[in-house]
């Protein structure tokens, strides 16, 4: 499942889908690289 975070306060990612952690950030990776951050709510 793709998900789309933010990691800045103008930068976003989309990627699949790995975890969420307990302080509510989610992990996504793209490739073989994974990113941390608030989940974008549409």
């Amino acid at each position: 499942m793709l998900r789309t975070i933010l990691v800045g306060s103008y930068s976003s990612v989309q990627g699949v889908f790995e975890r969420n952690l307990p302080d509510g950030r989610v992990v996504v990776r793209v490739g073989k690289k994974l990113f941390v951050g608030r989940s974008v709510i549409a």
